[in-house]
């Protein structure tokens, strides 16, 4: 006995059109390349913050309180860079190329609650963070910096305060407008 319901042959336009979203949705997997590419970077990022954190340790009780200040400031300063490249990578994974397993992160409770307008204005957010620790830094050795550097440093941080609100704004009215999600 035949089928009921024969199955009607594909044309050529839907077999082509069906090999490029494959294609498409496949690309998707060029990413993990920049994802590893951040997590090798990251290592080494590591290792000069290591021997950065030797260098201030080993001159400690020669610096003065405003070069330690500006040394403690420096390694916030790469906490927070490493911190972001994480954020990006993790998120950036689990947003376009696959879900994480669950079983491997369940400590990290903010993997898959991070959409890409999130994403942005968390990154803008530590931008600003580490464009401030930037400016304190120019303001702590004013001496050294003609006006002009000290004046571009602070309106390049207030674009970048600029920037990130704008970005916090957008998102806000993306979720307002979305309709709630049925469970």
């Amino acid at each position: 006995m035949s089928d009921p319901t024969p199955e009607t042959p594909r044309k050529t336009g839907d077999l082509i059109e069906a090999f490029i979203e494959n294609s498409l949705l496949a690309s998707r997997w060029i990413l993990v390349v920049f994802y590893l590419g951040l997590a090798i970077s990251l290592g080494v990022y590591a290792i000069s913050f290591i021997a950065k954190s030797a260098k201030v340790a080993t001159k400690i009780f020669v610096l003065n309180d405003n070069e330690i200040i500006l040394a403690m400031l420096g390694l916030i300063d790469a906490c927070l860079v490493a911190s972001l490249m994480v954020m990006v990578m993790l998120s950036g994974y689990e947003n376009f190329v696959s879900r994480l397993d669950k079983a491997s992160n369940n400590e990290l409770g903010w993997l898959g609650k991070i959409d890409t307008g999130s994403l942005k204005v968390k990154i803008a957010s530590a931008i600003v963070a580490i464009s401030s620790i930037h400016l304190l830094q120019v303001f702590l050795n004013a001496p050294q910096y003609e006006d002009s550097k000290i004046m571009w440093s602070t309106l390049i941080h207030l674009a970048f305060v600029a920037s990130a609100i704008a970005l916090a704004i957008v998102d806000r009215i993306a979720l307002t407008a979305k309709p709630a999600k049925k469970n």
